[in-house]
């Protein structure tokens, strides 16, 4: 894929299946946030094709999005806009994410991890087959990535979608996927965490610092809110970090 004479993307493959976290790295200008385009239909690809599945419903959480300050909107407001959908759907999204108390405030008044948590909500309001997020943790702290992350694969265990993950935070994703992508606008190696974490070519492109980097898991019996209080997990013993 070519625009301008620069190659954009070059013999890219990718296949995401249902209940596979899948996810996408590399370094800037590698061409991440091209390939989510052209998988959504966004942009169209030079040569190949991008195969869907019959009747495959889509969520997308996109890099970044931010409202109008004068937008006269609030988050129900918006999540409406997903498509046909009753208060309580929205209501239940919402709780899902851990966002209970979102519902009737205004959007410009969201913090950004609030704001992630409503873009995911708004997603899974389509009950999708697969959900496409891109770079969903930017700007939030180490502990805000950790219950991001841990909350969508809680999605994706209760939904049984499929999940593209396109991110940077490549200690803290990597335990929370089943494969890794790693592209420098050709694929430059696939497999899972454990062994691209030590492949060469992922080495080579974000160094060999990162050797002493694990991957990290964290297990305990309570997990964050909104606003950082700490909630225990439920009687049952299920751990929020898995």
């Amino acid at each position: 894929m070519q625009r301008h004479g620069n190659a954009l993307l070059t013999d890219v493959s990718l296949r995401v299946l249902p209940r596979q976290i899948v996810t996408l790295v590399g370094p800037n200008g590698a061409g991440k946030t091209t390939l989510v385009r052209v998988l959504l239909g966004l942009m169209s690809a030079d040569r190949g094709a991008v195969r869907r599945r019959s009747g495959l419903r889509v969520g997308y959480v996109p890099q970044r999005f931010t409202p109008p300050p004068s937008l006269p909107m609030d988050v129900d407001g918006f999540l409406r806009l997903a498509g046909p959908s009753t208060e309580p759907q929205r209501k239940q999204r919402l709780a899902d994410n851990g966002a209970n108390d979102l519902l009737r405030r205004p959007l410009r008044a969201l913090s950004g991890g609030e704001m992630q948590r409503v873009l995911l909500a708004r997603a899974m309001l389509r009950e999708p087959d697969l959900l496409v997020l891109d770079e969903p943790a930017q700007g939030l702290d180490v502990q805000g990535q950790q219950e991001f992350y841990a909350l969508i694969a809680r999605l994706r265990d209760a939904s049984g979608c499929g999940v593209l993950l396109v991110s940077h935070d490549l200690h803290l994703v990597m335990a929370a996927t089943d494969e890794v992508v790693c592209l420098e606008r050709h694929v430059c190696c696939v497999g899972r965490p454990e062994d691209i974490s030590v492949h060469p070519e992922y080495l080579r492109l974000f160094g060999r610092d990162l050797t002493g980097l694990a991957i990290y898991r964290h297990h305990h019996d309570h997990h964050h809110d909104l606003h950082g209080n700490i909630v225990p997990d439920a009687a049952e013993g299920r751990t929020a970090h898995d």
